[in-house]
């Protein structure tokens, strides 16, 4: 037999494998709350393809070559035991059991999976009931959010899309939103079904029906009117920033509690998640969920100054132009803001480092920041010049990052590139809201250089669903912990 009549069976083989693990990761996900993963990478809704390319990640997290047909045998198992809601990564449990000798014999792999996942509750949602959610706003994230709470919503999943608040009523609006809804000029076409509801102001999406309220200021809706209470008001317009203002979401029936997409002013709690969400308590009702660029450096900066001390440094974002810029050289109030987007370097401010501050308070005061906006429409970088509080190496500091990147709680915020050929259209739709390019770290004694990528609309948001489901009490169990 030929080399490559070979490499075409195995491949043929794991074909095979990955499409029979569809409707099985699809099942645990719609029957019992289950979000199957493959070292860190989701299976829901993925295709073979998905699956079989999910498995390459074995040999940066494990060091060793885990395939279809190991996991395909714990998935097996997982379903058959059929737990409650949690997220169970069935690469790293595939591996566990390698190093047992439990993967070639069926009862003691059924053992040993029954142990891992024994601290699983019973019940298909963590909530007794399902949690309304309303979406102030319906831009680039909101839009963003929108997709990523319909396709995730099954009979197991508490968080419902009951509605969307914007401005406008005119003629044809709601078909232009639910377009805007269906295609993206960088994320691609939205995985589902869409229909529009004209009589009753609707989008249908997935069956979700999602009512579009028309207003021009929070005080002036009802929630209760269309079926909402105690709802999650996320607000996405970018228009209130305080307190006082956020406040104002409080006002109708309905409303329990308001998250903030960008950076707040005051006292309000500035969430990075996975670094400072136990700072959020039941009783608070207005919560941050920081910015962009805050979401990607902080993790990073956490892990790099639990290790080696951060004495001091400079934070330079080099960001990808926003809706805020002119598509063409016209008046803005910023300064430099007002030349055209597409064609210019735009050399402007961010308070990101600032910001990281509020989620990391021992890096008060010893970060500096700056931005350039430049001429793509997504993916953005941030270049953290940082002085250490020791010496190291550059292999050093690398591993150690890889290390918290795909064995730690971090693991869903850092992802930890190693190829010396990515550019930034490599990483949209990147769910981790920080990518850690290894291959440009630079390290000279107590010096580093630090290059750390983000989409600035996809990983952002997945991060701010992260805070939301924080915020409503769906926090579930991750197997292995």
């Amino acid at each position: 037999m030929t080399d490559s009549t070979t490499h075409l069976q195995t491949y043929i083989q794991e074909q095979g494998l990955a499409e029979s693990m569809i409707p099985v990761v699809g099942s645990l996900y719609r029957t019992r709350g289950v979000i199957v993963t493959v070292f860190g990478r989701k299976l829901m809704n993925a295709s073979t393809i998905d699956i079989i390319k999910a498995h390459q990640q074995s040999q940066q997290v494990v060091g060793e070559s885990i395939n279809v047909v190991d996991t395909s045998a714990v998935l097996d198992v997982v379903s058959s035991l059929q737990p409650g809601s949690s997220r169970i990564d069935i690469g790293k449990l595939c591996y566990q059991a390698r190093q047992l000798n439990a993967l070639s014999d069926k009862a003691a792999l059924r053992d040993f999976v029954a142990a891992a996942i024994s601290d699983i509750p019973d019940s298909p949602s963590v909530l007794d009931e399902p949690r309304d959610v309303v979406l102030y706003g319906f831009g680039r994230i909101g839009r963003i959010l929108a997709r990523l709470m319909i396709e995730r919503t099954t009979s197991s999943n508490p968080l419902r899309l009951r509605a969307i608040v914007v401005r406008g009523g005119r003629d044809g609006d709601l078909r232009k939103r639910a377009s805007l809804l269906r295609r993206d000029s960088i994320h691609g076409p939205f995985n589902g079904h869409i229909t529009i509801d004209e009589e009753n102001s609707a989008i249908i999406a997935n069956g979700n029906f999602i009512k579009v309220i028309y207003a021009n200021q929070p005080e002036d809706i009802d929630y209760t009117d269309y079926g909402i209470n105690n709802a999650l008001i996320v607000d996405n317009t970018g228009v209130f920033k305080d307190e006082e203002s956020l406040s104002r979401h409080l006002v109708p029936k309905g409303a329990a509690k308001v998250l903030l997409t960008a950076p707040a002013g005051g006292n309000i709690k500035n969430i990075v998640y996975g670094v400072n969400q136990h700072m959020i308590e039941d009783h608070d009702t207005i919560v941050c969920a920081a910015s962009c660029t805050t979401n990607a450096i902080t993790p990073v900066l956490k892990v790099i100054n639990d290790r080696f001390g951060v004495v001091n440094g400079h934070v330079e974002t080099v960001h990808s132009y926003t809706n805020d810029q002119n598509l063409i050289d016209n008046y803005h109030p910023a300064e430099r803001r007002g030349r055209s987007a597409p064609l210019n370097m735009v050399l402007t401010s961010t308070g990101a480092a600032k910001a990281v501050a509020k989620a990391l308070p021992e890096l008060a005061g010893k970060l500096t920041g700056n931005a350039i906006r430049v001429p793509t429409p997504n993916v953005s970088m941030a270049v953290c010049n940082l002085n250490l509080g020791k010496q190291t190496t550059r292999d050093e500091l690398n591993e150690y990052v890889r290390e918290l990147a795909y064995n730690s709680e971090l693991s869903q915020q850092i992802n930890y590139s190693y190829s010396t050929e990515v550019v930034s259209t490599d990483f949209v739709g990147t769910p981790e809201p920080a990518i850690f390019d290894s291959v440009a770290t630079i390290v000279e004694g107590d010096r580093c250089v630090l290059y750390v990528w983000y989409d600035n609309e996809f990983g952002y948001s997945t991060q701010v669903l992260r805070c939301m489901q924080h915020m409503l009490g769906l926090n579930i169990v991750n197997v292995p912990a």
